[in-house]
């Protein structure tokens, strides 16, 4: 049995009501979850329980579900076979938008909207279970990597993320405050703070933690670069705690040799399923599974694996709040599989390959976003980013150009980097490969966690400009970092 050295229970906690009530129920089972003494029967109760009850509650409850679960027969489903329902979708939800909810929306205590990047956002408000059922995962997951990398001392901690109607700087600074860690809110796009600011404040409070997005690090290095600062030197960051989009083995260890701070992919979520899975001190993603029904399914046929193996991830929320979700396709291609981890956190492992939408077609191959930006960063370190570019030559054979953005002094022979990269992506995706070294990449590379990583990395002339990539391009001309 693994016991943890220290409880960290959120502080904040629903002080009355039905919340109050979920809430001990769902921390006492909680803690058996990690401490390891929560039994198969005791879980599976659990699941049956609150799956039933979030059923119960949606279809008579929500405009929405009410139409869609009209004709299904709940009293037959358990949380081993969801088939007899439909599926909700992403167009369902901005179609549907507050009649998705099923409870008031005044019951919520906090109001959050998806990005509406890739179409209409959509509200996402939340109230104390959703709040608490959540964060509960993240507080483990951070508390046990600090246990591992600090010991007893709380670290000092920038989150660098909007704060407007997202959830980051909440959710985050929520889970800082429950670690003991002092937090700094200082996200580098705000009019506020900008880069040069977020670059002060580092080296001024000594920030020992950054949690941002992968591109807002990148971007961030170059602006020490622009700005005259040494990241080893004037910085003292240990952790970047890197989330919002897609990181690669291959991106994390470029991170790594940049930053000269272990690189953690630590969380997986949205805004309109919360936070569905968390890292571990072994840097492997577990899911919440006290939170969700999983399903893996098929992405062209909607066909169930079950809770495990390759395939779109489908959630059913166990958490009867403002907004649960049935059998909700997240869009993501993910690999889910049984621990085998020796880590302090249970639940299955996940690991995320990419989003639907962003398979591409090459050579007459079908490759995931992952594949690709593995093909290119494998064994490169010193890049401040990149992007690929897809075209046809006159057979009408495609033919891809890689465009790497290097920092200054970090590499030693660019030259021979360029031609490692050339003939390992050329030789991983099947077609003729060019590499492209820059002084600096189309800001549209830095847009990635807002609008998606096709629109932000790839630029495929073989098709029209698509409606993401046109929101990306009006999204890039305000993300510089010298402004």
């Amino acid at each position: 049995m693994i016991v943890r050295t220290k409880d960290p229970t959120p502080m904040w906690l629903p002080t009355h009501g039905p919340a109050a009530e979920f809430a001990a129920r769902y921390l006492e089972l909680h803690r058996a979850f990690y401490n390891r003494t929560l039994t198969t029967a005791e879980h599976d109760d659990w699941r049956r329980t609150q799956l039933a009850a979030v059923l119960e509650q949606v279809s008579t409850r929500s405009p929405f579900y009410a139409r869609l679960l009209k004709r299904a027969d709940l009293s037959a489903v358990t949380p081993d076979d969801l088939t007899a329902l439909p599926f909700t979708t992403k167009a369902d939800l901005r179609e549907e938008m507050l009649d998705v909810l099923s409870r008031p929306l005044a019951e919520a205590l906090f109001f959050y909207e998806t990005t509406g990047t890739t179409g209409r956002a959509t509200p996402c408000p939340r109230d104390g279970r959703e709040i608490v059922a959540s964060n509960a995962h993240v507080t483990e997951s951070w508390s046990s990597i600090f246990r591992h990398h600090f010991g007893e001392h709380p670290p000092r901690i920038g989150l660098m993320g909007p704060t407007e109607v997202h959830s980051f700087g909440d959710t985050l600074g929520d889970v800082a405050r429950n670690t003991g860690s002092m937090n700094a809110k200082i996200w580098p796009y705000s009019p506020v703070i900008g880069f040069q600011k977020a670059l002060q404040l580092m080296k001024d409070l000594e920030l020992e933690v950054v949690c941002c997005t992968p591109g807002v690090a990148l971007t961030l290095a170059k602006a020490a670069e622009h700005y005259g600062y040494d990241l080893r030197r004037d910085f003292a960051v240990k952790l970047l705690f890197v989330t919002g989009e897609m990181c690669t083995p291959a991106l994390a260890h470029n991170l790594e040799a940049v930053w000269g701070a272990d690189v953690y992919n630590i969380l997986y979520g949205s805004q309109e399923a919360f936070v569905v899975a968390t890292a571990c001190r072994n840097k492997r993603m577990h899911l919440s599974q006290t939170n969700y029904v999983v399903e893996v399914v098929d992405p062209e046929t909607g066909e169930s694996h079950g809770p495990r193996g390759t395939g779109e991830l489908t959630l059913t929320m166990l958490t009867d709040g403002v907004k649960p979700l049935v059998r909700y396709r997240t869009g993501d291609v993910v690999d889910v599989a049984e621990s085998d981890c020796d880590c302090e956190m249970p639940g299955d492992l996940v690991r995320i390959v990419g989003r639907t939408l962003d398979r591409i077609d090459l050579g007459g191959r079908r490759f995931t976003a992952g594949q690709i930006e593995t093909a290119v960063l494998t064994g490169v370190t010193g890049s401040a980013g990149y992007q690929v570019v897809i075209e046809q030559d006159a057979a009408g054979q495609d033919r891809l150009t890689v465009r790497l953005e290097l920092l200054t002094g970090q590499v030693a022979d660019p030259e021979a980097l360029a031609d490692a990269v050339r003939a390992r992506t050329a030789d991983a995706l099947g077609v003729p490969v060019a590499v492209e070294l820059s002084d600096g990449l189309d800001p549209i590379v830095s847009t990635g966690a807002f609008v998606s990583w096709k629109a932000a990395r790839v630029v495929d002339r073989r098709t029209l400009t698509d409606h993401e990539t046109s929101v990306a391009q009006r999204m890039a001309a305000n993300r510089g970092y010298t402004t």
